[in-house]
């Protein structure tokens, strides 16, 4: 017998742009902003990884709820 189980939630805007603006200080917003400068960052590998450290844990976390 197979069990269904509820389909996962998209993490909230919110929750994105809190953790890319704490790992990625030159991002404000996660909105296209149509300005090379203002859409493409240069970022480091640890600030990437880091990101999504967070990313997961965050997940984990709500799924525990």
């Amino acid at each position: 017998m197979t069990t269904k189980t509820a389909p996962a939630k998209a993490p909230s805007e919110a929750l994105l742009l809190e953790i890319a603006t704490k790992h990625f200080h030159s991002i404000e917003t996660l909105e296209t902003q149509n300005s090379d400068r203002l859409d493409f960052h240069d970022v480091a590998v640890w600030a990437i990884r880091d990101a999504l450290e967070a990313a997961y844990a965050a997940g984990h976390a709500a799924a525990k709820r």
